[in-house]
This record gives structure tokens, sequence and C-alpha cells, in this order.
């Protein structure tokens, strides 16, 4: 979350925006109205805009949008699929994986869903086309986002059954396997 601004609008502004994640993360984007935001924050539905223009950009501010690449990146090739993996079923992860399920289920809002993309293209796609090797680089990088941003979305749904089933680590060593696939994508 980037928030800029100084004294009482600095405060006012973060007041706003911790108020928002929580009614987003709680009752997602549709459910979540500019008034409850204000009543939540303690201020009036008009500074909610002046600060931050439109629900919507005040969504894609707080929920995410401007978040780095992380560490999964770093390193060779030969592991990415199981470092990206591993990274997304992070336990310390929890939020942003709930964060990003509330941005998914928001994408049906033009202006969320271009910030969502324009994310996602930035902050990992970008980063991942530079990486790989060989034909269809860009399109590879595409599906390995898809990838991962749907375990994330699914993880709430189907990751307690599967860690009580096969465990955290086969989850990573299955998931990853099928990431790995589409890095070492043969040249063609």
């Amino acid at each position: 979350m980037t928030i800029t601004a100084t004294g009482a609008g600095a405060t006012t502004r973060s007041a706003i925006a911790a108020s928002a994640l929580a009614l987003f993360e709680e009752r997602g984007f549709a459910a979540t109205s500019v008034r409850a935001i204000a009543a939540a924050a303690g201020v009036d539905p008009a500074l909610v805009i002046r600060h931050f223009g439109s629900k919507e950009q005040l969504f894609v501010e707080v929920v995410g949008g401007n978040r780095g690449a992380g560490p999964e990146l770093d390193g060779p090739l030969e592991t990415l699929g199981r470092r990206l993996v591993e990274h997304a079923l992070d336990p310390a992860r929890d939020r942003e994986r709930r964060a990003y399920a509330a941005m998914v289920r928001a994408s049906d809002h033009d202006g969320v869903r271009d910030s969502l993309r324009q994310a996602a293209r930035s902050t990992f796609i970008d980063g991942l086309t530079a990486l790989l090797t060989g034909p269809c680089v860009a399109a590879r990088a595409e599906l390995i986002g898809a990838q991962v941003g749907g375990l994330m979305q699914a993880w709430p749904t189907v990751g307690e059954e599967l860690l009580a089933t096969v465990g955290r680590e086969r989850v990573i060593d299955l998931y990853g396997a099928a990431i790995q696939a589409l890095v070492d994508s043969p040249a063609s």
C-alpha cells in the first residue's frame, strides 16, 4: 500500500486506507461502499473521494498493485517453479493471498481489472519475461503468472484439504513441476 501525504491529511488518508483495506478484505469490492469506508474511518465520504479519486482507485491502491517482484525470481531457472510455489504458499503471505483474491473478485470493474493487469505486468510478468529463454517467452511468462495467480486464489478453498491429504512439500513439488514445465519449454 502506498500512502503519501503530510500532516493531518496524511493521518486522514491513512485512516481511510486502513478502514478500506479491512472492509475490502472482509466484504469484497462490490459490498463495500464509500459511505461504509468513511464511517469506519470517522470521516466524511467526500474526503474518501478527495484523497483517492474513486472507490476503484482506493481499492487498487490499498489492496495491491504496488508490490514489487520478490526474491522468488532470484536464483537459477532450474528451480524457479518450486520457488514461485513456495513463495505463493508461504504462511506469512496469507493476508496477501486474501487481498489478491479480493482483487480478482473485483476484476469485473474496468478500473480494477486494468490496474490488476498493469500491476501484474510491471511487478511480475515483465521480470519473468526477461529471465526466460527460448521460444514464446512472453506467452510463457503470462501463463506462469496465471498459474501462480490461480494457486493464490484457489488456496483458501483447497489448501487445508491438500495439506492434510498430501502435505505442503508434496503440493510444492507437484505444482512447482507444473510451472517448471513452462519455464523449461523446449526450443521449437
